[in-house]
């Protein structure tokens, strides 16, 4: 009998100490995010959203979500639909917690997902706020994989030899500032042969 308590007592440890390190494993990304996590300004959010010409027909994807304001301005103020991918599951809880206040719910959804593996054909609108080499390296997915005529807007970084269609400034054009400042455009273009 005095065998038993401290054998139940163990097994209690034991899943108390699994849940535990589960919980932990779980707010881990998979991997090493691509970008450090650096917010989009509010002016510059509204600015990519009016560079796109979001519209309420519009599936809006944020590569790189973090706490999903851009979606979630995607569909509070355009009533646009919205997905927000990020690998960090942190990123993706606020995310998650920020459009339950924003009462958007209905409209976005977030995927802890790697921005290179998830599957993005259905946007008609994506955005990103990434690095130079992770644009470059991203710029086949995107050719490959969304519709032509789908808009693709990046915060502050270009897409190499890839030119935009588009370029706006946020702010002050005079101002020194560098994140947030400027935005691209590009409008995916037919594939050659169709």
């Amino acid at each position: 009998m005095l065998l038993r308590k401290p054998i139940s007592c163990s097994y209690v440890a034991v899943a108390m100490l699994s849940a535990t390190i589960l919980a932990a494993q779980s707010t881990q990304p998979r991997r090493e995010p691509d970008v450090p996590y650096v917010p989009t300004t509010e002016a510059a959010v509204t600015a990519m959203l009016k560079l796109a010409d979001v519209k309420k027909t519009d599936v809006v994807y944020d590569l790189g979500c973090g706490d999903g304001r851009i979606v979630i301005a995607a569909a509070k103020n355009f009533g646009a639909r919205g997905v927000g991918i990020d690998i960090n599951p942190v990123r993706i809880g606020e995310a998650k917690e920020n459009a339950r206040k924003a009462a958007v719910e209905n409209l976005v959804r977030f995927e802890e997902n790697d921005l290179f593996a998830a599957d993005i054909r259905e946007a008609s609108v994506v955005t990103l706020f990434l690095l130079p080499n992770v644009n470059l390296k991203l710029r086949p997915k995107l050719l490959q994989d969304l519709k032509p005529g789908t808009r693709v807007v990046s915060n502050t970084f270009d897409m190499g030899d890839w030119k935009p269609d588009k370029q706006a400034t946020v702010g002050d054009p005079a101002e020194v500032t560098y994140l947030s400042h400027t935005l691209y455009l590009w409008i995916v273009p037919q594939r050659q042969g169709n």
